[in-house]
């Protein structure tokens, strides 16, 4: 389909590590270099017109990390989110709030809150955990991220073919394209490189 167009993407932006130690850094040092290339991304998937967007922060497996690398990739999610904001979005951050891990100046934003005249669905995953989302349907019978909608495309950067746990559900059908490159050395071509790939993806959701 030429014109075919995801309407909800999923951002893995993975490779932060790696990408700090290539540059003779401290691992936790790479997080920051992050933050640039989510907020350009954002820019471009508003222009290209897609509806929903979600940023795989960090999750709870991660804070089992050294505690250097935990406040880091901590601090990059709250200034990932702060930008992001900046460019007028419907914000949702989404993540286990009973946690000490998760920071305290996001919880405010857990509940989807229109920011700078409200815009694109924006959903950050912060101290994200599959089994935490799920175990919701038991108790109250809906998933924890029930106000995020089903997911087209899942775009990871960094080489690695996996999902991480990143929204099971949502993304049971998604179309799942990876970068080769490490997140901070994000190109705006990665983006459009992406767009074209899922064009030409068949579409049978098993059919």
């Amino acid at each position: 389909m030429k014109n075919r167009k995801p309407m909800h993407i999923g951002i893995i932006p993975d490779g932060n590590r790696r990408w700090a130690e290539q540059h003779k850094l401290s691992r936790e040092a790479g997080y920051a270099y992050g933050l640039k290339p989510g907020l350009l991304l954002l820019q471009q998937a508003k222009t290209y017109g897609i509806q929903e967007i979600t940023y795989y922060g960090f999750t709870v497996d991660n804070c089992r990390r050294p505690k250097e690398q935990v406040q880091a990739f901590q601090q990059a999610c709250v200034q990932a989110v702060h930008d992001l904001a900046t460019e007028g979005v419907d914000l949702l951050v989404i993540g286990n709030t009973d946690s000490k891990c998760f920071p305290e100046e996001l919880k405010k934003y857990t509940k989807r809150t229109a920011i700078n005249g409200g815009g694109i669905r924006l959903n950050f995953l912060v101290n994200y955990g599959w089994k935490w989302d799920l175990s919701n349907i038991k108790s109250a019978g809906f998933l924890h991220s029930s106000d995020i909608s089903r997911i087209d495309l899942v775009i990871r950067w960094g080489g690695m073919r996996r999902l991480s746990g990143f929204l099971p559900v949502q993304s049971v059908y998604a179309d799942f394209y990876v970068e080769e490159k490490l997140w901070p050395d994000y190109e705006k071509s990665d983006f459009y490189r992406a767009m074209d790939w899922y064009k030409k993806q068949d579409v049978t959701y098993g059919g």
